[in-house]
């Protein structure tokens, strides 16, 4: 395997990224299925939820340390000097509706790094924020932006559909699964429609699965647990059965004893061909580009969910990979299609909620310090 020291990374190229074909019309579509399913669920419950990745797990507070010392190619935007950054992180599933956690679909990581000086990228100039959306898995579920479109049109026809037949179908789709992963394989399309195992999200390892700008280079991200007490935690069960927010109940009673550390790693490109801009279901081989940690994140022990912080972050923030420094601007069609529904997402929860929606300038009001 190809070591660090050795990664020869490719410098950026505007000729690496090249819109699919009516990549507007994609996007216009896309917004308008992500609109239906917001529209749905709001008139369901009264309350305005995201579109995707609507149930809330554990909203955390913790601290980015980037260390100094970094090799050239990966000291960059937020990772070319060291320091130390409050973090505001959400622990999600995928659906956009409200669903009994048996209904097991895979899980989402999303963080969002408060303080970071330099130059934004449009529609962000204000902030001083750099998200990380992150996923279990390291592929995107589509290649493109209109494969994308099509799950989602899917994702939007059930939503809200028959949810005792969501479950039962979520009981069957993990005994597949179970069978596959038996013999080596893996399906993210049975994970993706319930047939994720029924494990704690706090042993997972989470991708970006898309490809952002890393200064000069490009790179997928990962946020790998470290700490002992999380990593023992890798595919253990959490019994859902009769308990609909059974993965809330396991986040909150570890970190009210337990804090836990990740490493936030980073691959870069090395290989245009092996490893594309524009098809997010293609894996980076790990041979040709590592993953290496540029920085450690940790959690204290605390409170992981609560009405009051629910209301400060799950209403009153939005996670999304456009609050970026320039250095770090989201690369390929996925999330050029996403920029807009990000947008028409906040505004619709700010809308409907009467919320205002806004970039933090630090966390002290999390935690309740004054």
């Amino acid at each position: 395997m190809t070591t660090p020291a050795e990664i020869r990374p490719i410098p950026y190229a505007p000729a690496y990224e090249v819109p699919e074909d009516e990549e507007q019309v994609t996007t216009f579509d896309l917004k308008d299925t992500m609109h239906g399913i917001s529209v749905k669920t709001f008139q369901d419950s009264g309350r305005a939820i995201r579109s995707v990745h609507a149930k809330t797990h554990g909203l955390l507070v913790g601290e980015l340390t980037v260390e100094g010392g970094l090799a050239p190619a990966y000291a960059q935007g937020l990772f070319a000097q060291s320091g130390r950054y409050p973090v505001v992180i959400r622990l999600s599933t995928t659906p956009g509706d409200i669903l009994s956690d048996d209904v097991s679909t895979p899980r989402g990581l999303s963080m969002k790094v408060v303080g970071v000086p330099g130059s934004r990228v449009e529609g962000s100039e204000d902030a001083t924020t750099q998200d990380f959306v992150l996923v279990n898995g390291p592929v995107f579920t589509a290649p493109t932006a209109k494969k994308f479109l099509g799950s989602a049109k899917l994702l939007a026809s059930t939503t809200d559909k028959v949810p005792n037949l969501k479950r039962a179908f979520s009981a069957v789709a993990r005994g597949a699964e179970k069978v596959i992963e038996a013999v080596g394989g893996e399906s993210a399309t049975l994970k993706s429609l319930g047939g994720h195992p029924e494990t704690n999200p706090l042993g997972e390892t989470y991708y970006s699965q898309v490809p952002i700008l890393f200064g000069d280079y490009m790179a997928k991200v990962s946020v790998a647990p470290v700490s002992p007490d999380l990593t023992a935690l890798k595919d253990a069960p959490v019994d859902l059965k009769d308990k609909p927010d059974g993965l809330r109940d396991a986040v909150v009673d570890y970190f009210s004893g337990h804090g836990g550390e990740w490493e936030l790693r980073v691959q870069l490109c090395t290989d245009i061909d092996k490893m594309p801009i524009e098809d997010a279901s293609v894996e980076w081989p790990e041979d040709l580009s590592p993953y290496v940690t540029v920085a450690r994140l940790r959690v204290a022990p605390q409170e992981a969910w609560s009405v009051e912080r629910a209301r400060k972050i799950d209403e009153g923030m939005q996670f999304n990979p456009w609050h970026a420094l320039a250095a770090h601007r989201p690369l390929g069609s996925i999330m050029r299609v996403r920029k807009e529904v990000y947008a028409m997402s906040k505004r619709f929860r700010a809308e409907r909620n009467g919320v205002e929606i806004a970039e933090p300038s630090s966390v002290d009001h999390i935690l309740d310090k004054h």
